[in-house]
């Protein structure tokens, strides 16, 4: 007798942007710390850059836990919407597209901020140098900033990311399973988190636990349609 498949509720997860919930590993290591430990030895602007999925928004948001800093998206910082950019405050700007700097507004919220004695981190998939900035006098306020940098994850930092993933699920799943993930998944932890809540689903809807199968069936699933692809 065919048991009939579950349909699975979709219970949203949150990202976890707490530093209890931030997982170290060579390629953040000294980012954390860095970021940790501020002002010490840091300018008031720093730019953290590293690849999609590396875990710039919880860097940031860690950041900003520690200075009381409001959170814009560089869109919004594109279209003026400073709202958030409280007076006296630090402010951290997520996702500065380095081929499309919105210049002038950068340039006048990096005054403003150094003027009212705070500070702003910026973060960006590469780093200031290699921004295309037009304007020179935010070419040179930028050179004055503090690089901070990610490396993409290694397959250590995956592995943790992957076992806290399912562990925060009440999910148990062999390391073989977690083997074989781990040479075929894209490499950010975006894409363990997607590949995590993927497989999540599919085991709640067969009403089984994860196996080598169902991980390879998500995994090309997932592929083709390009749900896996790496995100910021």
């Amino acid at each position: 007798m065919r048991v009939p498949t579950q349909i699975p509720l979709t219970l949203p997860h949150s990202p976890q942007y707490g530093r209890e919930d931030f997982i170290v590993g060579g390629s953040n290591a000294a980012a954390l710390r860095l970021l940790e430990s501020w002002p010490d030895g840091s300018a008031p602007l720093a730019v953290l850059s590293g690849p999609p999925g590396s875990g710039k928004t919880h860097l940031a948001h860690i950041w900003a836990g520690r200075t009381g800093a409001g959170i814009l998206a560089a869109d919004d910082l594109a279209r003026g919407l400073l709202t958030r950019a409280r007076e006296g405050g630090n402010i951290a700007v997520e996702n500065v597209g380095p081929e499309n700097i919105p210049g002038a507004s950068l340039f006048h919220l990096i005054n403003s901020v150094k003027e009212q004695g705070g500070a702003l981190l910026l973060t960006s998939r590469r780093p200031a140098e290699d921004w295309q900035v037009e304007l020179p006098d935010l070419r040179s306020r930028l050179r004055m900033a503090t690089p901070v940098t990610i490396g993409a994850p290694d397959d250590e930092l995956l592995r943790k990311a992957l076992v806290k993933l399912f562990a925060d699920r009440q999910l148990v799943v062999e390391k073989a399973v977690i083997d074989y993930m781990l040479l075929r998944m894209e490499r950010s932890l975006a894409s363990a988190i997607a590949l995590v809540e993927a497989l999540d689903r599919a085991a709640l809807a067969a009403g089984r636990a994860i196996t080598r199968p169902m991980a390879a069936r998500i995994l090309s699933e997932e592929r083709a349609s390009g749900a896996f692809s790496d995100r910021q």
